[in-house]
């Protein structure tokens, strides 16, 4: 402990000198001892070890007397209650009653723990409601008690305010993916609670088809909208997590409400959840249809290339034999210039690079997404709502006419007219 803090924390000054002044020179230095860390921490030492030897020669050297004499210092009696008595008279703080905790305990049920469910944030809460009160604070036990009781009663208020805002068929469909099956030890509809609870798998068709039932699954319960709208982002996260740990048993075993309002936080969050999770699959699918374009064309390219060395001079040479003999044909004359395979080479060098090569991408690209991919994309275009600011609109358009013709099944092009295109006459599909 440094000198500063010894200086402003355990300095005798004021009223406080009178008061130890006439107490015995045997309890002095036990009694200005409790009075100095009753006014740091709102509380009373609960023995010798919590306090510092540094603080105890601080004072001793205040008292001028010998800081071992604290060793004959009583922690329980009748001395060391007036001592109390007269330190929390002095500092205008009264022990904490039954009252007392019962209005604690309304104050974090309606106040604080609506918004935190963390016990020890929660505690700090209390404790710092506590020195606001001018209020001791109680026993650690006693302490734990009012502020779990807290939180089981704020817990109590939130799930009877979300279960009144459920329908009674909203109701009983969470409950459904918990009650047992009719008949059996299983529980009714085990697939549905899994596929909830479950997280996305890797890029593929399967994973954004999957993910596309889970988001209607969650989104069938039909929870109303602005449910949670007045919870807390960190109460609604603990819900969250509590639905997803707890087994379906033990979730039945709490009062409707409580179990109805751990399900929708789940099934609300979920929501979010797959939605995020089906957007990053639809940018990396994109993605990887573009990466495998790249890797087929540049495979079949690089199996196909050749380089061909002293172009101009073929060419020059192709071009002399051309004007010399324009009315015979190809093979008789410009194959026996620079051969056929040195022709077929240059041809494979050219679309290898530039224009060519990215028209090549381009259309693997559209043949994977027009068939192998196309079922998910458009599954995912039915269950998500895209918006985006007037810079992007013409892709909001594009998007807009893919979901009317998703169902076409016998179109090559679409019709002309359709959206806001360069060339509105017919654009491949």
């Amino acid at each position: 402990m440094n000198l500063g803090d010894l200086v402003e924390h355990w300095t005798l000054v004021g009223a406080e000198q009178g008061l130890v002044a006439v107490k015995h020179r045997d309890t002095q230095l036990g009694f200005a001892l409790l009075l100095k860390f009753y006014g740091r921490f709102g509380r009373f030492p609960r023995g010798r070890a919590e306090l510092h030897d540094d603080a105890v020669e601080f004072v001793a050297r205040q008292l001028k007397v010998d800081a071992a004499s604290l060793g004959f210092y009583e922690w329980s009696g009748r001395t060391i209650e007036r001592h109390r008595a007269e330190i929390r008279a002095h500092h205008g703080f009264r022990q904490c009653t039954v009252a007392d905790a019962d209005k604690l305990i309304d104050w974090l049920a309606g106040v604080y723990a609506p918004k935190e469910r963390r016990y020890e944030l929660v505690r700090d809460a209390l404790l710092a409601e506590l020195r606001v009160r001018s209020i001791e604070p109680p026993t650690p036990d006693r302490l734990e008690r009012i502020v779990r009781s807290g939180l089981h009663r704020a817990e109590k208020i939130l799930a009877e305010r979300i279960a009144g805002r459920l329908p009674a068929e909203v109701r009983a469909r969470l409950l459904v993916l918990v009650q047992l099956a009719e008949g059996g030890d299983e529980d009714a509809d085990p697939s549905a609670w899994a596929l909830i609870k479950a997280s996305a798998g890797n890029v593929s068709l399967a994973s954004m088809l999957t993910e596309v039932s889970r988001l209607e699954a969650v989104r069938a319960i039909g929870l109303p909208a602005g449910l949670s709208a007045d919870v807390a982002p960190k109460v609604l996260a603990a819900w969250r997590a509590r639905a997803a740990v707890e087994s379906p048993s033990h979730l039945r075993d709490h009062s409707d409400e409580l179990t109805v309002t751990l399900l929708a936080a789940l099934v609300h969050c979920r929501a979010w959840e797959i939605t995020d999770a089906l957007v990053t699959l639809l940018l990396r699918t994109v993605h990887a249809i573009q990466a495998r374009a790249d890797r087929r064309v540049t495979k079949q390219l690089v199996a196909e290339f050749k380089r061909v060395h002293g172009k101009e001079g073929l060419l020059f040479r192709v071009a002399e034999a051309a004007s010399a003999r324009p009315d015979d044909t190809v093979r008789q004359v410009v194959f026996p210039v620079i051969g056929e395979d040195n022709l077929r080479n240059l041809v494979a060098e050219y679309k290898s690079s530039g224009s060519t090569y990215r028209r090549t991408v381009q259309h693997t690209y559209r043949a994977s997404s027009s068939n192998h991919y196309r079922k998910g994309l458009i599954a995912l275009l039915e269950v998500l709502e895209f918006r985006c600011d007037n810079s992007h609109r013409p892709v909001l358009d594009a998007l807009a006419l893919v979901h009317r013709y998703r169902a076409a099944t016998d179109l090559t092009y679409y019709p002309a007219g359709e959206g806001c295109w360069d060339h509105p006459a017919e654009i491949e599909r």
